[in-house]
């Protein structure tokens, strides 16, 4: 069951480690996601503060349980514990 849309918004920086860390976890899954770059300077990520509570990235939102998170460990353990089984049904 999935959106027409992206299930998940991935709000990330250019080169960003953490970043990559999360991308790789929702590319192993399948999952739809889409990217929204923030702005590099920390006092200018408002659109992560209004989402998440806090400038820092990655964040996310899931669409599809209503779960918004930020840092990158919570998230690929989210994204584990949530997408981990159902997710590798078409994994080789």
């Amino acid at each position: 069951m999935r959106m027409s849309d992206s299930q998940i918004t991935f709000y990330r920086l250019q080169a960003c480690p953490y970043c990559e860390r999360v991308t790789r976890k929702l590319e192993e899954y399948g999952l739809e996601y889409r990217s929204r770059f923030i702005e590099p300077l920390h006092s200018k990520r408002n659109v992560v503060k209004r989402i998440s509570g806090k400038r820092t990235v990655p964040a996310i939102v899931d669409h599809e349980t209503g779960v918004t998170m930020s840092e990158s460990a919570n998230i690929v353990e989210y994204l584990e514990s949530t997408y981990g089984d159902d997710g590798r049904e078409e994994a080789a």
